[in-house]
């Protein structure tokens, strides 16, 4: 029986370990300088607050920026310190703990990011 995979080189004795969707060395893969050129986003933040799934507790959610994986990383820091409370930044999305829309709106927007309040 046959597997499903399309299967290809996956190693080459004269360059390594072969990426196996753009079939390039690893060293010279196009697949992920462009995952990191292009982060999601379409210019609009998102600033949301959910309690599905957290046990009644409620978090911030910000979703949309158009930044890479540090600068996310840097903001989300920031935002956590102005809120003075904990939280996360994971796919992209950056979390805070507690009902903090109005002050991550305040921020965002004091940081020149188009922010727009989403859900109830």
């Amino acid at each position: 029986m046959k597997s499903s995979s399309p299967g290809g080189l996956v190693y080459s004795t004269e360059t390594g370990r072969m990426c196996p969707a753009c079939r390039q060395p690893l060293a010279q893969c196009a697949c992920k300088a462009q995952a990191q050129a292009a982060p999601a986003g379409d210019g609009v933040v998102r600033v949301s607050r959910q309690t599905k799934g957290r046990g009644g507790k409620s978090v911030t959610v910000v979703k949309g920026l158009a930044l890479d994986a540090i600068a996310l990383a840097l903001l989300g820091k920031q935002l956590r310190t102005q809120c003075g409370s904990g939280g996360t930044v994971k796919d992209g999305v950056i979390e805070v703990q507690g009902d903090h829309v109005e002050t991550v709106m305040a921020a965002l927007a004091k940081l020149g990011h188009q922010a727009k309040k989403a859900g109830g």
